[in-house]
């Protein structure tokens, strides 16, 4: 018995020997990227909370002064209120469209690769160009105000009233859709095709088959598809910006205005304090969120 139990004690010293090996080995490879983390991220995240304890004049800890004079400054307020109401218009319908056009785009195998790359096109024309589209387009002196004119229409500033915002939204759609478009393939791709010839076979119509075969299919793909969406909802200041300047009409000026704005003043303890309100949201709705999903599961 002495030999056997000496032999699976030196087995279990060599297994944790090696262990240790491997473990010293990864946090080698993984030193620099936790660096990194730690030194562009972590530090950075850990000022940004300082400063918003921070008073403006002293640099002494203000407690929530911050927050409050965030919360009742107008601009924010009207920023924050037109970049929820620009998720909440553009996010749902731009899946609605990507994921109608992959569909068609799914049905049309013979010709498929010809409308996947018509659609994928607005994601190669940069940003200037597009920019310099839409000046051409929407300019007081631009074509659809020549439209208008030669057909007795009066002309219209877009980019100064609230049709502004319904420039924003087309720009995003038209720029978003063929890159949520690729997302929703690919989850077509990985339903099988058997459960449509099932479908066929026992009579279903093409409505009742999007909404037994293909919705259910989709649920893991419209969470990612909806992810993507507000990250790529945040990028659409670039035109607006562009196009608009610093201050554009009250209908466009989003949060990425207010911190640019603030940024230029230096207001840092207001940016500050406004950052860690909405990151203190973000969580509060994924957490939400999570809740509900996990009580429905």
């Amino acid at each position: 018995m002495e030999p056997c139990l000496w032999s699976r004690r030196r087995r279990t010293l060599r297994a944790k020997r090696t262990f240790t090996s491997q473990n010293r080995a990864a946090f080698l490879f993984l030193a620099p990227s936790a660096a990194g983390t730690v030194v562009f991220t972590l530090i950075p995240f850990g000022a940004v909370i300082a400063e918003a304890f921070t008073g403006m004049a002293d640099g002494t800890f203000a407690g929530l002064e911050n927050f409050i004079l965030v919360v009742h400054n107008a601009a924010f307020r009207l920023a924050a209120k037109n970049t929820l109401r620009f998720m909440a218009v553009c996010i749902p319908l731009l899946m609605a469209v990507s994921l109608w056009t992959a569909v068609l785009v799914k049905a049309a195998a013979d010709r498929s690769g010809v409308f996947k790359t018509t659609m994928l096109l607005p994601m190669a024309v940069p940003v200037a160009s597009v920019v310099c589209l839409w000046k051409v387009v929407f300019h007081p002196q631009g074509l659809l105000n020549q439209l208008l004119g030669n057909t007795g229409g009066a002309g219209i500033d877009f980019m100064r009233q609230k049709s502004a915002f319904l420039v924003l939204v087309f720009t995003y759609i038209w720029k978003n859709n063929g890159y949520d478009m690729v997302l929703w393939l690919a989850g077509l791709d990985g339903i099988s095709g058997e459960l449509y010839e099932a479908a066929q076979v026992d009579g279903a119509g093409s409505w009742q088959k999007f909404r037994y075969i293909t919705a259910p299919g989709l649920r893991g793909t419209a969470s990612l598809v909806a992810l993507l969406s507000v990250i790529n909802s945040f990028k659409v200041f670039r035109e607006a910006y562009l196009i608009a300047g610093d201050y554009p009409h009250d209908s466009i000026y989003m949060l990425q205005h207010l911190f640019n704005n603030w940024f230029v003043s230096l207001d840092i303890q207001k940016m500050s304090a406004a950052s860690v309100l909405l990151e203190t949201a973000v969580l509060f709705g994924v957490l939400l969120w999570r809740q509900r999903r996990g009580g429905h599961d």
